[in-house]
């Protein structure tokens, strides 16, 4: 049986812990950011974690995790 191919869209836009959380990167992160205060420019640093569902969906769509 041949391998299983991963979505690379979905692959590049999280990453996966050793006790398989799935964070992704925090939004709004582009352009304006010289307008934000500084906590908010600090926290946008930060990846955040994907809320349970989503996470489910995300391990059943990745093949070998």
């Amino acid at each position: 049986m041949p391998k299983l191919k991963t979505p690379k869209s979905l692959i590049k836009r999280i990453k996966l812990t050793k006790k398989k959380k799935v964070l992704r990167r925090k939004t709004n992160q582009n352009h304006y950011n010289s307008k934000d205060t500084g906590q908010a420019g600090r926290s946008k640093r930060k990846d955040v974690q994907l809320f349970k569902t989503d996470e489910q969906n995300v391990l059943k769509a990745l093949p070998y995790n």
